[in-house]
């Protein structure tokens, strides 16, 4: 059985999604020069963490999965030789939207997504606010370096 190296990525975010991006890119490279193989970023880490408000313009911050910043994270997952594991908010149609999480391989390949299927609602966390429930089932990715599960963010 061989060693393989998890790196996990949790930093501070800010309004601007650009920002978030060059900076995972930086924490990417850290962990990846550190002897990392399989990298996780925390989850929605394109924003600030958004579901503490019901706010109809934060809708403005999905995307489509493969979208731009997958193919950001593949072409650097391919740079540095690391599978990327990436939390975005996919927009899957106008009023369909989802808490996914991306798997790009360690050549920069999309091996595809998991899209969160419990979604919590209580006084703090709106996420039923914004995301419909995961319809892909439990994926399971095999990657340069491992054979991985994406587990739900709970």
């Amino acid at each position: 059985m061989s060693k393989v190296n998890v790196g996990i990525i949790q930093m501070s975010c800010v309004a601007d999604k650009a920002a978030n991006l060059d900076k995972a890119e930086q924490k990417l490279r850290e962990a990846a020069k550190q002897g990392a193989q399989i990298v996780c970023l925390q989850e929605l880490f394109t924003s600030l963490y958004f579901c503490d408000v019901e706010d109809y313009t934060n809708f403005s911050l999905a995307e489509s999965i493969p979208g731009p910043s997958t193919d950001r994270l593949g072409a650097l997952a391919g740079e540095l030789g690391v599978v990327i594991i990436a939390s975005l908010f996919e927009r899957r149609a106008q009023g369909l939207y989802h808490n996914t999480t991306a798997v790009l391989d360690a050549d920069g390949a999309y091996l595809g997504k998991y899209r969160k299927m419990h979604i919590p609602d209580d006084p703090a966390y709106y996420e039923k606010f914004y995301f419909t429930p995961g319809d892909l089932g439990y994926r399971v990715f095999k990657t340069r370096f491992a054979t991985i599960g994406v587990l739900p963010y709970i």
